[in-house]
């Protein structure tokens, strides 16, 4: 590497997953880098992620992990060949955070401490001689006559030089911690185009007021199907939970990734609360019960069906007399009733605002920024890494990911280090 390369500055805004591992990269490519953090701490975003336990990357193979990125899957090519999970496991188990991989290839910190994340990024950026200025706001990327990068503007006017500068200042998920569209504007400042934001990985409101009686109660291996302008667009398998305004858990989450608030006035989501029986299958099962408890009450005759608390609700919306007589119930009530289990109505009215959601939908248009090096079309020396892109993915490791992979091409292009054509680990 030149002596030039060496003493080349880097600016790195924002010190969260994508900016630490950005500055890690440059650092160790032989840039002398300044991380901008306007939080008292590191990561702050990474110590609620998998409820504090920090779900870091999925194992699974490169197919399946393109297959959970929702939005411009083939712009992450280059970066995730350059450093893929398996590189991203290798780099926190050799920065002294042990891994375990737990159901749906989810990867975790053994400890369950999303603090071990963090503190082998901190033990990085150290060892790579990272400046980290902690409750510093950048207020604007300044560029030079020609509108290339050359330095950074901080909130308290003074003004610091950079010949390369990575934006990872993530998107509008999460407020609190720091990420309030202040990089976006940025960008759009200097002549980026910022696609449409929306919360995603987000709680549905539901207009049935059953729901809010249910508040509380999770439901597991229910199917959920959802429907925008009568189109199914998501069919899932996992586990839901009732709230005070609506429904939430793994299962909603994944299905809001295919929510599209632009298209749809009214949206309807549907509950099969047995998915593992055909209709055949759940039809003969409901006979055997009926048959055998024939002289008891309709609402005392589907004891271990549903949870307690959502008996009296399924009741309730039969239509059936709770005191009537199983041996009086029609066929014709029975077949109701059996397709309301296996289709429970739910309306959306929308998602829950971006302090809920696990990210963006939406962010700096990938059409300006080369995937091979993440660098802007537009400005010479501007980097893009993680949310701040219009890049999102499912849950279960993969957004972190995407965090890591643009992170670490980003800080490498940055310092000029040549990565475009390094085929890097690969999980096939």
């Amino acid at each position: 590497m030149s002596g030039s390369l060496v003493q080349k500055k880097i600016a790195v805004i924002g010190g969260g997953a994508a900016g630490m591992m950005a500055a890690c990269a440059a650092g160790a490519a032989g840039g002398r880098v300044t991380l901008y953090e306007r939080n008292e701490k590191l990561g702050k975003k990474l110590y609620i992620t998998g409820k504090g336990r920090c779900n870091l990357t999925n194992a699974c193979g490169r197919q399946e992990f393109f297959e959970n990125v929702m939005r411009n899957p083939r712009f992450l090519y280059s970066a995730f060949s350059a450093f893929d999970n398996r590189a991203a496991m290798d780099f926190f188990e050799n920065g002294g955070c042990r891994l375990k991989t737990e159901r749906g290839m989810r990867v975790f910190p053994v400890s369950d401490h999303a603090s071990d994340v963090t503190g082998a990024l901190a033990r990085a950026m150290r060892d790579c001689s990272v400046r980290v200025r902690l409750g510093c706001r950048v207020r604007q990327i300044v560029t030079d006559r020609d509108g290339a990068v050359c330095g950074v503007e901080l909130f308290d006017k003074t003004k610091e030089e950079a010949d390369a500068v990575v934006l990872a200042t993530g998107g509008l998920a999460y407020p609190a911690t720091g990420s309030d569209g202040d990089g976006l504007e940025m960008a759009r400042c200097l002549g980026h185009t910022v696609t449409p934001c929306f919360p995603s990985l987000v709680p549905f409101e539901i207009e049935e007021d059953w729901c809010r009686q249910l508040q509380g109660l999770a439901l597991k291996n229910v199917e959920l199907t959802l429907f925008q302008d009568q189109k199914e667009v998501y069919r899932g398998f996992g586990e839901l939970l009732f709230t005070h305004f609506g429904i939430s858990g793994p299962l909603v989450l994944s299905a809001a990734s295919h929510y599209d608030a632009q298209k749809a006035q009214r949206t309807a989501a549907v509950l099969n609360l047995k998915p593992a029986l055909s209709e055949e299958q759940l039809d003969a099962r409901l006979l055997r019960e009926f048959e055998e408890k024939k002289n008891r009450q309709f609402q005392n005759a589907l004891d271990g069906w549903f949870p307690a608390r959502l008996l009296p609700v399924m009741i309730a919306l039969s239509g059936i007399d709770p005191h009537r007589q199983v041996n009086a119930v029609t066929r014709q009530e029975r077949r109701r009733f059996l397709d309301l289990i296996r289709h429970l109505p739910l309306t959306v009215t929308r998602t829950r605002g971006f302090s809920e959601a696990v990210i963006t939908r939406g962010g700096v248009s990938v059409k300006e920024v080369n995937p091979s090096t993440l660098e802007s079309r537009r400005v010479k020396g501007l980097y893009f890494a993680g949310e701040i892109l219009d890049v999102d993915a499912l849950t279960g490791g993969f957004n972190l990911q995407i965090a890591w992979s643009t992170g670490r091409l980003a800080g490498e292009s940055a310092a000029g280090q040549e990565t475009g054509n390094r085929k890097g680990n690969q999980s096939e």
